[in-house]
């Protein structure tokens, strides 16, 4: 079959994903590291489905560019990546559970439980979850001890009660009790959101950078974050499963409130134009420094799968 060529901007992003899973492949092998006394197969094969089966691996993708933003390229970066990577994932393979979205299908594969069992989902998704705080605080992630802390402390905030897991709570309450416009962005910022936002300021963090910066990029994290959610919504609307490696529809099915559905297709359209704008504006400091990063904005908000 004849290969097919990318734009230069999809080809990085799958050159960086491309590094990103050979890392977790290597972290993710039957070798128990000190400490460790044993690594179970049947829940190391349920971790490796639930983190080896593709993906755009956009929130590494953040973190490696806006660390190179600061000129913070290196392993150090990487394994900063490749530890958000396991907290998405892990939120990936809880949220699919029958208790939570109840899905049989992600990235066209069938879902952790549906491979395995409900169990050992669970136990993948928490042995992701505390996987990544090792990773980071592990000597090889060559940073120092004092900003090892600091990802550390932010990580746990964006996954935890007061960002993801705290989202996901107020989206499954959005079933019996429909929030008003504020909820719902309130909700995305924190389920969708959150972990978007600490991809990008975790690059200014990883690459020394000042207050002022670790803001700047933490708001084009949030920014792009709602776009995100937003252009989600859109296809949960209007695309096919086929296209989108997952079930569509849910939303509606389920009586939960989006903004998509709540203005409508061509109100969200136009929202997406508002908060690429956004962020590129907030991008205007760096110059040409920042256009892979512009470039991942307008893919956010455009994206189709």
């Amino acid at each position: 079959m004849e290969e097919i060529a990318l734009p230069p901007f999809e080809s990085l992003l799958a050159l960086n994903a491309q590094s990103v899973e050979d890392l977790l492949r290597r972290l993710l092998d039957d070798r128990a590291r000190e400490g460790e006394i044993l690594r179970p197969g049947h829940l190391l094969a349920a971790m490796r489905h639930g983190v080896l089966n593709g993906g755009k691996r956009l929130r590494p993708f953040l973190v490696l560019e806006s660390a190179a933003l600061f000129d913070a390229q290196g392993m150090a970066a990487l394994r900063v990546a490749a530890a958000l990577e396991c907290v998405h994932c892990y939120s990936l393979i809880h949220d699919d559970l029958p208790a939570m979205d109840d899905d049989d299908l992600r990235r066209g594969q069938p879902t952790v439980h549906r491979a395995f069992d409900e169990a050992t989902a669970i136990l993948a998704g928490d042995s992701l979850l505390t996987y990544a705080f090792d990773i980071i605080a592990d000597a090889e992630t060559e940073l120092a001890a004092a900003t090892r802390v600091e990802l550390l402390a932010k990580l746990a905030r964006a996954a935890g009660i007061g960002g993801m897991a705290g989202g996901q709570a107020l989206d499954l309450l959005a079933e019996r009790i429909p929030p008003d416009e504020a909820g719902i962005v309130q909700l995305q910022a924190m389920k969708t959101g959150a972990l978007i936002r600490f991809a990008c300021e975790a690059g200014a963090i990883i690459g020394e950078a000042n207050r002022a910066d670790r803001e700047r990029l933490a708001s084009f994290g949030a920014a792009i974050g709602l776009a995100f959610q937003l252009a989600d919504d859109l296809l949960d609307l209007t695309a096919s499963p086929e296209t989108v490696g997952k079930a569509t529809g849910k939303d509606a099915a389920a009586g939960k409130a989006t903004l998509a559905a709540l203005h409508g297709e061509e109100w969200a359209r136009r929202q997406l134009l508002g908060l690429v704008a956004q962020a590129e504006e907030l991008l205007e400091p760096y110059g040409e420094k920042a256009a892979v990063l512009r470039h991942a904005a307008r893919f956010v908000a455009e994206r189709d799968r």
